[in-house]
């Protein structure tokens, strides 16, 4: 079952008379269960393409099917509901609210679908029990490791069991062994059915995944299975 599909997907930005195209008639298919790594230089389109996938920015033209739908012409409010439902993001910053402990954190997201308190609080109980911290639900952000923070990350984008799980960056804020803990945390996802595409540009984490997909300007100059990868 395809999750992603895009299809002659454009994205230009127009700055004062200089025209940048940031993706250039791009397609992709993504499978259900895959693990993808997107990579490439600065400004080769990677990241406009991870933004365009999690329905955070727009297209110029093109298609793209998300889990069946096609997403490209849905209002603001449409792409919300299905950013929420269907997209589960981790950043590098982490973006975990400061003032609240990590279930509260991890609870964040079924509160805006609307769920009752005692469903979410077990949601999110199992979820940071995936993620091995179930034990610091009561810690804030501030009281725990780089590396925990990333894990409770996570934890919040798969609470609400998204048809794809979108990393951008989860490791360039990690030293070595955070880096792999995450990897592997990663990998359990995946080996439990979770779809996961990753933005990275540190070549020894993208080869913890199973295909790298590399964009230069703008465009997918290549598309590779990893047939020796690193199993953690």
């Amino acid at each position: 079952m395809v999750v992603i599909e895009v299809a002659d997907v454009v994205k230009q930005y127009i700055t004062g008379d200089i025209n940048c195209i940031a993706l250039d008639n791009v397609g992709l298919k993504i499978q259900k269960g895959e693990f993808t790594s997107i990579m490439g230089p600065s400004g080769s389109g990677k990241s406009t393409f991870m933004n365009m996938l999690g329905c955070l920015d727009r297209m110029d033209s093109g298609r793209y099917l998300l889990n069946n739908q096609d997403v490209s012409d849905l209002t603001d409010n449409e792409l919300a509901y299905i950013r929420n439902k269907e997209i589960g993001f981790v950043f590098q910053s982490f973006n975990l609210l400061p003032k609240m402990n990590l279930i509260e954190n991890v609870e964040l997201p079924m509160v805006y679908s609307g769920l009752g308190s005692r469903e979410r609080r077990e949601r999110a109980l199992e979820a940071l029990n995936k993620v091995g911290l179930s034990d610091r639900i009561r810690h804030k952000p501030n009281e725990i490791s780089g590396g925990q923070k990333q894990r409770v990350a996570i934890a919040r984008a798969i609470v609400n069991n998204p048809a794809v799980l979108m990393a951008d960056e989860p490791t360039g804020n990690l030293d070595t062994k955070s880096s792999v803990e995450i990897m592997r945390i990663f990998q359990k996802l995946n080996n439990e059915g979770t779809t996961v595409v990753m933005v990275t540009h540190e070549e020894d984490i993208a080869q913890h995944t199973k295909r790298i997909v590399r964009f230069r300007d703008g465009k997918i100059v290549s598309d590779s299975e990893i047939k020796d990868r690193i199993v953690l």
